[in-house]
């Protein structure tokens, strides 16, 4: 029977060899600040504008592309949502985003996507504004998270 530090020591030298092979050898595409705000701006603007005009009772249909199948035919901002997959890899980002935002509203709640996808473009678009300009951005999210929390506790009063 062999000891597991054994093991170990006699695995070592075939890692050593095998370690350049396994690892991942591309690079990343990064990039940082208006750039990158503003693709991840036009991937939430594309799927809000979509999702958007489901909104109300005089909300419009939305025929929507299968790989199978007849097309889909749905008013759900939800679904509208999740069947939009952006080629663009910054603005997908941003599209994502609010993909996430529909998807928690719809678990949580069952009803108000297309309500939630539209605060959330509104959310981004003014607090990218207000970065672009100097705001710190851990004060913007600290302040939204501050205000639900409020609105939490206060909901009763306010109706």
């Amino acid at each position: 029977m062999l000891r597991l530090p054994t093991v170990f020591r006699q695995m070592r030298p075939v890692s050593r060899v095998l370690a350049p092979h396994l690892t991942r050898a591309y690079a990343k595409d990064v990039k940082f600040g208006a750039d990158a705000r503003a693709l991840m701006l036009q991937g939430v603007d594309l799927l809000a504008d979509a999702v958007a005009v489901t909104m109300g009772p005089k909300g419009r249909t939305v025929i929507i592309e299968q790989s199978w199948g007849s097309p889909k035919v749905t008013k759900d901002g939800v679904t509208v949502a999740k069947s939009i997959d952006l080629k663009d890899k910054y603005k997908n980002i941003g599209a994502k985003l609010v993909q996430d935002v529909a998807n928690n509203t719809n678990e949580e709640a069952g009803d108000g996507t297309t309500t939630a996808t539209v605060l959330a473009r509104s959310i981004a678009k003014e607090g990218f504004e207000k970065i672009s300009k100097g705001a710190n951005p851990v004060e913007i999210r600290r302040g939204c998270y501050n205000f639900c929390k409020w609105r939490q506790r206060n909901w009763q009063y306010h109706l």
